[in-house]
């Protein structure tokens, strides 16, 4: 987890700085090509490419198309408003994710995830502020990705039942950079060796983070592993502090207590069925 929070961070500072001179749908087609051939040596480790086939081609390509636009306005939010605001916008994802899996997935809501929602979308409320009259089409963009990535978490959740975590990844580079290529090539301005450096920072840590949240999955429960990517919201307006001066003001500090809290209380063990009594 000590690794996903410090590539999550990097990524964050990272994306802020390519989009300085490289357009979203350009840093996305570079991410994710550059991305697959770091995979590469992960795919010759666990069988090769016939490892990695499918029989539900049409959810990968599903998933991944609403991830992908998910992924763009993340990185356009960046160049919009504050880090720490980004990140406390896009902890709302588990909030969907649940109303999701409750829907579709026939996951059951209890008392708590519906009080993590209704915290969730109050924090939401007050860091946006519709009622100033004067809300950043940057929040507007940012809680729209974050929807974006419940949806996307909800698919994963149906994928994982028969595919594994490498193939689920595979697909994700393979559909995002098709997705991405045409509207890269309209855009394409060739990066400073500056950008360069970046992009790779980019794909490196938004390919392997994936890969120590995974691995942390692995090695402890859930209840011990997700509390801590909460960690991200401070570090990443500290972050933000120190490289670029950007202060969180009341509102922003306020609202995304209210979402950590949403999301620890989503966190609370469903209580197992009592069996009924059999009549004897």
């Amino acid at each position: 987890m000590a690794g996903w929070l410090t590539l999550m961070l990097i990524v964050a500072v990272a994306g802020r700085e390519a989009t300085r001179e490289l357009n979203v749908f350009q840093l996305m087609e570079l991410r994710t090509v550059i991305g697959f051939f770091m995979l590469y040596p992960l795919i010759r480790l666990n069988g090769g490419f016939a490892k990695l086939k499918t029989t539900r081609l049409p959810q990968h390509i599903g998933r991944n198309l609403i991830h992908y636009g998910a992924q763009l306005g993340w990185f356009f939010a960046l160049t919009l408003i504050p880090l720490g605001q980004v990140v406390a916008i896009e902890f709302t994802m588990p909030i969907w994710t649940a109303i999701l899996a409750a829907s579709f997935l026939g996951e059951r809501m209890t008392v708590w995830k519906i009080t993590a929602i209704v915290l969730g979308l109050i924090g939401v409320f007050i860091i946006v502020r519709p009622a100033t009259g004067v809300v950043n089409p940057g929040q507007l963009i940012a809680l729209a990705a974050a929807v974006g990535f419940g949806i996307s978490v909800a698919m994963v959740k149906s994928l994982t039942r028969t595919e594994q975590a490498l193939a689920i990844i595979f697909w994700m580079l393979v559909v995002q950079s098709a997705a991405g290529f045409f509207p890269c090539l309209y855009v394409w301005k060739w990066p400073s060796a500056y950008i360069w450096g970046w992009t790779v920072v980019i794909a490196f840590c938004g390919t392997f983070s994936h890969y120590c949240m995974a691995r942390a999955m692995l090695h402890a429960d859930a209840t011990v592993v997700v509390p801590m990517d909460f960690l991200r919201v401070p570090l990443t307006a500290i972050a933000g502090w120190l490289i670029y001066s950007e202060r969180l003001d009341v509102f922003t500090v306020l609202g995304a207590i209210l979402i950590l809290t949403g999301n620890l209380l989503n966190l609370k063990p469903t209580p197992a069925p009592v069996p009924a009594r059999v009549a004897v």
